[in-house]
């Protein structure tokens, strides 16, 4: 499960990276058109439709790639074990009846 969100997180990350890098810096879409703000009739979409589509899909994708990273978190959270001292018992000594021999005999 843990692999699948990992692998559908990367593949998030890439579009926001390519829907990002396609828009343009000073608010224009697709960055198409020439130098001045107008663009156009450029086909089935203007250059101000076209940036609203690049706006809404980032904003989509941004989205699930912070519900991936919070199901990731919340995974990698419930599959570790405490580490600390303080949450372990302790173990009991094993407990062997101690013979009492008397002092030790000093050999030569």
């Amino acid at each position: 499960m843990q692999t699948v969100i990992l692998v559908i997180h990367l593949l998030l990350a890439l579009g926001m990276i390519a829907v990002i890098l396609v828009q343009r810096s000073e608010g224009g879409g697709l960055g198409i058109g020439g130098g001045g703000g107008g663009g156009g009739n450029f086909g089935v979409m203007s250059s101000r439709s076209a940036a609203n589509l690049l706006t809404r899909t980032t904003a989509i994708l941004a989205g699930a790639f912070m519900v991936t990273s919070l199901a990731l978190a919340l995974l990698s959270n419930t599959h570790t074990q405490s580490t600390s001292i303080l949450d372990q018992a302790p173990v009991p000594a094993a407990e062997q009846p101690v013979e009492d021999t008397g002092p030790a005999a000093p050999t030569r």
